[in-house]
C-alpha cells in the first residue's frame, strides 16, 4: 500500500481524509472535532443541528407557530443556533488541528440566511463548507464573503463546468476542492441526472477523470478532487494516490464514521449497521426534495414502496378506457378508472386500504385509515425544512409559499423522520420504522475484520486503520 501523506487543501497540508457531512445530528461538532484532531478534515452538519441551554442540555425543536411561515422562521433560528453550536464544539476538541467544515444542502429551508447566520456567529470556527443537494451558485460568493474555502459536491464534470461559467470563475481563489459524489454508491440525497440509469452504475474513474481535465483548462490542475461515495479501504484505491492523470485526490468517508463511539447515533442503530448484508441499502426516489437517495431497505422504506405500488391512474369523467365509476371522498365524488384498475382497488380494500389519496400526477394511491390521517396530519405541520417539499407543497418563495401543486402522498415529512431517527436511535423499532439514510457498502461492516465481534473503533482509531490501507 502506498503512503498516505497531507496534501494541501483550503491552504493548509492536511492528511487526505475527509469526513462526510451527514444530516441532521450525525455528523456533529464532537465526531468533526475529534476527525480534525487526527489530522483530518472534519465536517459536521449545518442542518438543523442540535444546539445547547447554559446547562449543556440539547434544546428540543418544537415549533409553536400557527402557520407554515411561521414555524419556517422557527426552523431557520435553530438552524443558526445549532449550526454555531456545533462549529464550536468542533474547534474546541480540534484543538487547531486539522479543518472544520460545515455541510449544508443547497435545497434546504433558507441556505443562504442559514450558513451566512452560523458563519456570523462562529468566527473563525470554521474553515469550509461544503454543499450538494442542488446547484449552489451563490456559495463562492458567501465563503468569500467570509474569507473561508468552498467545496461544491458534484456527480458529474458537467455539473461542475456549469457552477464555474456562472459563478465559480468569478472568486477562484476560495475554491479549496472539489467533491466528486459517486451517486449511485454514496449515501443520502444523490446526483443522479435524467440521462443516467439508476440501475446501471458508472466506473468512478473515467467521470473523475473528465472532471480533472475540465479543471486543468480552468487552471485548477492541482486544487483538490475529493472522492466520495463508495470508499471503504484505500488499497482498493491505491492506483488513485498519487495518480498523475487525476492530480491531487483525497477520500471522504460517510458511512465508516457512523460507526465510531463518538458518533451520536443510538446503539440499537449501531448494531443495525453490524448486521447489513449487500444489497441491503435502497437507491429510491421517494424524497420530497425529488433527488435520488440511498437508505437502508427497512419497514420504512418498505411501506413507501408498497404505497407507491398501491396506484392507479383516473380522470374525472369518462375518457377512452376509463369507464369504471369509482367514489372518492367522504362525498363520494366520482371518478373513472379503467375496469382492471377497479378490480385491484377491490383487492386492495379487501385488505384494509380503502383510503384513496390524490397525488399530483392523476393518480390515487391506497393505505389504510390510519395511514392517511399520518400523512394528512404531517402536511398540516410541514415547518418548510426545504427549499420546496412535494410532500407538502411548501415553498419558500411568496407570496404563496406553496408550489402550486398538490401535496403528493407517495412522499414523506423528512424533518420529522430524520428528527426522529437520530434522537432515539436507541429504540429498534424508531430504527425499524424512520428513513436511515446510508451508503451502499454498509454491508461492508458485516465482513470487514476490523470490526469483528461487534468491535466499535473511536475516530482515532479508525483514521489509523485506514491510514494502513483499510
Amino acid at each position: 500500500m502506498k503512503a498516505i501523506n497531507a496534501i494541501r487543501i483550503g491552504g493548509v497540508e492536511v492528511l487526505p481524509l475527509v469526513e462526510g457531512g451527514k444530516g441532521i445530528s450525525v455528523s456533529n461538532g464532537i465526531t468533526s472535532g475529534h476527525w480534525a484532531a487526527g489530522g483530518g478534515i472534519g465536517t459536521f452538519s449545518a442542518v438543523n443541528a442540535d444546539s445547547y441551554d447554559a446547562n449543556g442540555n440539547r434544546i428540543e425543536q418544537i415549533y409553536r407557530g400557527r402557520t407554515r411561515l411561521e414555524r419556517h422562521e422557527e426552523l431557520v433560528a435553530y438552524a443558526i443556533q445549532g449550526g454555531i453550536a456545533q462549529a464550536q464544539r468542533a474547534h474546541d476538541i480540534a484543538q487547531g488541528k486539522g479543518r472544520i467544515h460545515a455541510n449544508i444542502l443547497w435545497e434546504m429551508a433558507a441556505a443562504e440566511r442559514v450558513i451566512t447566520g452560523v458563519l456570523e456567529g462562529a468566527k473563525g470556527l470554521i474553515h469550509g463548507l461544503t454543499c450538494g443537494a442542488g446547484m449552489p451558485y451563490r456559495l463562492s460568493e458567501i465563503a468569500a464573503r467570509f474569507g473561508v474555502y468552498y467545496y461544491p459536491i458534484v456527480s458529474s464534470a458537467r455539473a461542475f463546468n456549469a457552477l464555474w461559467r456562472r459563478a465559480y470563475h468569478k472568486v477562484a481563489e476560495w475554491l479549496g476542492g472539489v467533491v466528486y459524489e459517486d451517486p449511485w454508491l454514496a449515501g443520502g440525497h444523490n446526483g443522479l441526472s435524467n440521462t443516467e440509469d439508476p440501475t446501471k452504475p458508472e466506473d468512478p474513474y473515467p467521470r473523475v477523470r473528465a472532471l480533472r481535465k475540465l479543471m486543468r483548462e480552468f487552471g485548477l490542475g492541482e486544487t483538490p478532487i475529493i472522492m466520495a461515495g463508495g470508499v471503504w479501504w484505500l488499497e482498493e484505491w491505491e492506483d488513485w494516490i498519487d495518480n498523475p492523470e487525476l492530480g491531487p485526490i483525497a477520500f471522504q468517508f460517510g458511512t465508516r464514521p457512523l460507526l465510531t463511539k463518538e458518533s451520536p447515533i443510538g446503539d440499537a442503530w449501531k448494531q443495525r449497521l453490524l448486521t447489513l448484508k449487500e444489497g441491503d441499502v435502497l437507491l429510491n426516489r421517494f424524497s420530497p426534495t425529488g433527488f435520488y437517495s440511498s437508505a437502508v431497505n427497512n419497514s420504512y422504506l418498505q411501506e413507501l414502496r408498497e404505497r407507491n405500488e398501491r396506484q392507479v391512474a383516473y380522470t374525472t369523467e369518462v375518457v377512452g378506457e376509463h369507464v369504471a365509476e369509482y367514489g372518492i371522498g367522504p362525498r363520494k365524488r366520482p371518478v373513472y378508472l379503467t375496469p382492471a384498475d377497479l378490480a385491484r382497488v377491490r383487492e386492495w380494500e379487501a385488505q384494509g386500504f380503502t383510503e384513496a389519496m390524490r397525488t399530483p400526477d392523476s393518480t390515487l394511491i391506497f393505505v389504510t385509515p390510519e395511514k392517511a390521517r399520518q400523512i394528512l396530519a404531517d402536511q398540516v405541520a410541514c415547518m418548510g425544512c426545504l427549499s420546496q417539499c412535494r410532500f407538502s407543497n411548501w415553498s419558500q418563495q411568496g407570496p404563496t409559499y406553496s408550489t402550486g401543486k398538490k401535496g403528493d402522498p407517495r412522499s414523506f415529512c423528512i424533518q420529522k423522520t430524520l428528527q426522529a431517527i437520530s434522537h432515539i436511535g436507541d429504540d429498534p423499532e424508531a430504527i425499524e420504522h424512520n428513513l436511515m439514510f446510508s451508503g451502499h457498502n454498509a454491508f461492508r461492516f458485516a465482513t470487514d475484520p476490523f470490526y469483528s465481534n461487534g468491535f466499535i473503533p473511536t475516530v482515532r482509531q479508525l483514521l489509523e486503520r485506514i491510514l494502513t490501507g483499510r
